[in-house]
């Protein structure tokens, strides 16, 4: 029995022996394939070895207890040990990720609030000479003009009640989320009150599709007749086309982008979450839907966000008007820059007439077709993420699609060639002023 137990050992050991030298010579035969070309991929034994440095970083930096005998634990055992491990690294940084969004809500009702409270100091320090609006009736003042507050003193007191107010903000969040569980990112769906019914903007979608179809062929025809004509003869052509293709363009193409602009947009209330946010969670169900507005009040807003007023009246744009010079030489203009200087016009041209905001943006929409770029401005407007995060409900057209479908169609415009009038609202106005 024990020579029978010796013999087998042995063979065991022969066994072994021949499997290494097996192993050894299929390595060192892949190994010489590979050197002379005739073997692509790498030799097994290299592979492994790579395998294998992969395999224990990955235990290093998942911090794994694989101290028992992985040959021990069956494969589902091993799947939730590296699921415990991974879940251990990816939960905190989603916690982490929700708190930065939070954190970023804040701030930003945070500065809303603040320029709020600037605005509202600032028009209520407008009396001058001691006297004083109350009531609709004046009073001399009985202060001496020598205790008057002079400006550093005024703006530190404004400041320091700004910073008593952040830290009375703070204090009130803090208190809500420990007591009733709610904080500003998860104020109640009731406060946007929806209306269910005008969700479906499919019906908009189809009404931009025929608006821009007919426009298409409009401009089309238009570009036909002056290609037929001649330029010599264009003065002899009749403008009933020209008009027809206005009309299209101001009552039909603008009035329907208009309505898929506006889709889900309102005015935001400046400081208005932050205020309700410490209580959002007490507020109740039939708080009023926020205000609409209109899309040209987002342009506006664009335009003002950019500071395009100090763009466009900028000393060498001036110059550049006055002289007809181009301001960068040959550079083109970037579709920020055209759109800050076409909303300047539009707003220079139709303000002091007092026109309505319809008559603005279809003189704007205008503008683009002329120059080829009205995807591209609105596009600018569309990627503007804190315009659509503060003025576009969640379930708008714009928050779930980013308006790509529309940016689509009216792509068919952007080859096509137009001479549309930018100042028809404001026309026969500028020329009754100038004729007294």
């Amino acid at each position: 029995e024990r020579e029978k137990q010796e013999q087998i050992e042995v063979q065991k050991e022969k066994q072994r022996e021949l499997i290494l030298q097996l192993k050894t010579q299929l390595d060192d035969l892949e190994t010489f394939a590979y050197q002379e070309g005739s073997y692509d991929s790498l030799p097994q034994s290299v592979v492994m070895e790579r395998q294998r440095m992969i395999i224990n970083e990955l235990i290093k930096k998942l911090d794994m207890d694989l101290s028992e005998d992985i040959a021990t634990l069956s494969p589902e055992e091993l799947r939730q040990r590296v699921d415990a491990a991974i879940a251990q690294i990816v939960n905190p940084a989603r916690v982490k990720e929700q708190l930065v969004e939070q954190l970023k809500t804040q701030i930003r009702d945070l500065e809303m609030f603040i320029n709020f409270i600037q605005d509202e100091v600032g028009s209520s320090g407008k009396a001058e000479d001691g006297h004083c609006d109350c009531g609709g009736s004046y009073k001399p003042s009985t202060r001496p003009s020598g205790n008057r507050v002079n400006p550093e003193d005024a703006r530190r007191m404004q400041e320091t009640g700004l910073q008593l107010m952040r830290r009375v903000l703070a204090v009130l969040q803090i208190f809500a989320v420990s007591q009733f569980g709610c904080a500003t990112g998860q104020i109640p769906r009731t406060l946007w009150q929806k209306d269910r019914d005008n969700q479906d903007f499919s019906p908009l979608i189809e009404k931009l599709e025929l608006s821009v179809e007919r426009v298409r062929q409009l401009a089309l025809k238009h570009q036909q007749a002056e290609h037929v004509t001649g330029s010599s003869e264009l003065q002899d052509v009749p403008l009933g086309g020209r008009d027809e293709l206005t009309l299209a363009v101001r009552r039909e193409l603008t009035l329907a982008l208009r309505d898929l602009m506006a889709h889900g947009l309102y005015a935001s209330s400046p400081g208005m979450s932050l205020v309700l946010a410490p209580i959002a969670c007490l507020i109740p169900a039939f708080t009023p839907s926020p205000r609409a507005m209109h899309p040209w009040e987002l342009f506006v807003k664009y335009y003002n966000a950019k500071n395009g007023q100090a763009f466009v009246e900028s000393p060498a744009r001036k110059l550049s008007q006055s002289f007809a010079l181009p301001v960068t030489g040959t550079v083109v203009a970037t579709p920020k820059q055209s759109l800050l200087a076409a909303i300047h016009t539009v707003l220079t041209e139709h303000s002091p007439f007092k026109r309505s905001a319809d008559s603005e943006l279809k003189a704007l929409v205008c503008m683009a077709l002329n120059e080829q770029r009205l995807v591209s401005w609105l596009n600018l407007i569309c990627k503007s993420g804190a315009l659509v995060q503060s003025h576009y409900q969640p379930w708008s057209y714009m928050a779930n699609t980013g308006f790509e479908s529309a940016l689509t169609l009216l792509s068919r415009l952007s080859n096509l060639k137009f001479n549309l009038p930018v100042d028809l609202a404001v026309r026969q106005l500028k020329n009754i002023r100038d004729a007294f």
